[in-house]
């Protein structure tokens, strides 16, 4: 059992940057790849961003977000990180962090992740 728990959301103006933060519990963090989603009011839930298992080699970006966010992982926090910058409104959404056991960040319908975090909203203000 894995648990997720977001944090590092919170209301910016467009333009700015947030860091959000999803902490892991358990020793076997490293052997799940993770994965952003996000889901804004009336819309479905949509893929952002992730990267593989391990050492986090390989990653993978929405187009919307490429060039904008950063993802990345530190085994020993057992956290996964997600660096935006460059915020625009229409990234307002409630932010999810997801764990696939031997991932490697590129599954985007969310059906292959084994456990999610509750969520941490981000709101961007024009």
């Amino acid at each position: 059992q894995v648990q997720l728990v977001e944090s590092g959301g919170g209301l910016v103006q467009a333009g700015g940057s947030l860091r959000l933060s999803c902490a892991a519990s358990g020793r076997t963090f490293s052997r799940y790849g993770m994965g952003w989603f996000r889901q804004a009011p009336g819309k479905e839930r949509e893929f952002v961003a992730g990267i593989s298992w391990s050492g986090g080699l390989s990653t993978s970006y929405a187009d919307s977000v490429k060039g904008r966010f950063t993802i990345s992982r530190d085994n020993a926090k057992n956290t996964v990180y997600l660096q935006m910058n460059s915020l625009k409104p229409e990234d307002t959404a409630v932010y999810s962090c997801a764990a696939e056991l031997w991932g490697v960040g590129r599954h985007r319908d969310g059906k292959e992740y084994n456990y999610w975090g509750q969520g941490t909203q981000v709101t961007v203000s024009s």
